[in-house]
């Protein structure tokens, strides 16, 4: 793929992954779903973005729910509802009684169910919070996270393209025929600057491993449960994977900064036992 060629995939994956106005052509979409490697690639653009509001909140005094509501207003507003539509189908889905057939069935009708709400519900909840815990963090940190975790959705996109097969003709079969397993190989390795200019670089790691075992997990419920990867899962990966890399990046965060460098080499035996509150 030559460089023009490149440049028309990466609109068609910000196109697809986005509100942004740009690769909406026929032409962008076909570059893009053959070439994987955009996704990551789209992430690192829109995780900047979405981090802005993150990084004024931890450089002024803006309260931290004020932050969490703010970074899940700018996903929503940068990468719209199309993804969301699909943690909706997915939630609608894992909780009906049926066969493949009928799970797919669920998952095309336009009404909401419970299972649907309380999964968007989650999510959504889900972004906030890590909104309000990256507030407490320092600039670079929570910026760093913030892209990492968006890079981290979009490897577990592209990890079910590339492993996954398709459902039935749609999205699916549209991109995930089009990819073969080795098509992994490139977004992982894309993903690596995302994790080593995160500091501490554990956060970043702990969010890109557990957003590529959600994608697993999708994969392997996908052909258990729907006999393929769809559209749905595929959006709903990249939902679910934001959050928990982020929620992951933020738990890593912590335990790598609670026990100060040196501390047990300054404090005493007697110090530890007489703070220990037994």
């Amino acid at each position: 793929m030559g460089l023009r060629d490149a440049s028309v995939a990466l609109r068609g994956a910000l196109g697809f992954l986005s509100r942004l106005p740009v690769g909406r052509s026929e032409r962008a979409w076909d570059a893009f779903r053959t070439a994987p490697w955009t996704l990551p690639v789209a992430g690192y653009l829109l995780g900047g973005l979405a981090a802005v509001p993150v990084a004024f909140g931890a450089v002024t005094s803006v309260p931290a729910v004020t932050v969490g509501l703010a970074y899940l207003l700018a996903v929503v507003g940068l990468t719209g509802i199309n993804h969301f539509d699909g943690v909706a189908d997915l939630g609608d889905a894992a909780v009906v009684h049926g066969d493949a057939e009928r799970r797919r069935e669920v998952m095309g009708d336009t009404a909401l169910g419970v299972g649907g709400t309380l999964a968007l519900a989650a999510v959504v909840a889900g972004l906030a919070l890590a909104g309000v815990g990256l507030a407490a963090l320092p600039v670079a940190a929570a910026v760093g996270l913030v892209v990492a975790a968006e890079v981290a959705a979009k490897v577990a996109m592209a990890t079910l393209v590339a492993l996954g097969s398709a459902a039935h003709d749609g999205f699916g079969a549209a991109v995930a025929e089009e990819t073969r397993s080795r098509g992994l190989v490139a977004p992982l390795a894309l993903a690596a600057p995302a994790v080593a200019l995160t500091l501490p670089s554990v956060a970043a790691l702990a969010g890109l491993a557990t957003a590529l075992t959600v994608a697993l997990a999708l994969l392997w419920w996908a052909r258990e449960r729907l006999g393929g990867v769809t559209g749905d899962v595929v959006g709903g990966a990249n939902e679910l994977a934001r959050v928990a890399a982020l929620h992951a990046g933020l738990v890593a965060w912590r335990a790598d900064f609670a026990v100060p460098a040196g501390l047990w080499e300054s404090v005493g035996l007697g110090e530890v036992v007489a703070w220990t509150p037994w």
